[in-house]
């Protein structure tokens, strides 16, 4: 299992757009996002030039139904 990246919050909304997830609201400093097809949302910390704690990005990573693996593919892509 590959490590989990390092990455801003702005990063991971991106990844997760290319997931199919799309910014519904902010509140304060974070991005709340939905999948049309998905009951669920997630909910993710944007501080500037701050990373996201590993333990976070795991479990919204797990929320939104992918592995790391998977997440990492969109991220290089």
């Amino acid at each position: 299992m590959p490590k989990t990246p390092r990455i801003t919050g702005k990063t991971a909304c991106k990844v997760f757009a290319k997931a199919g997830f799309r910014c519904c609201r902010i509140r304060g400093s974070h991005h709340i996002l939905e999948h049309p097809a998905k009951p669920y949302r997630l909910s993710i910390p944007v501080h500037a030039g701050e990373t996201i704690g590993l333990g976070l990005l795991k479990d919204q990573i797990e929320a939104a139904g992918m592995t790391v693996e998977q997440f990492i593919e969109l991220l290089n892509s």
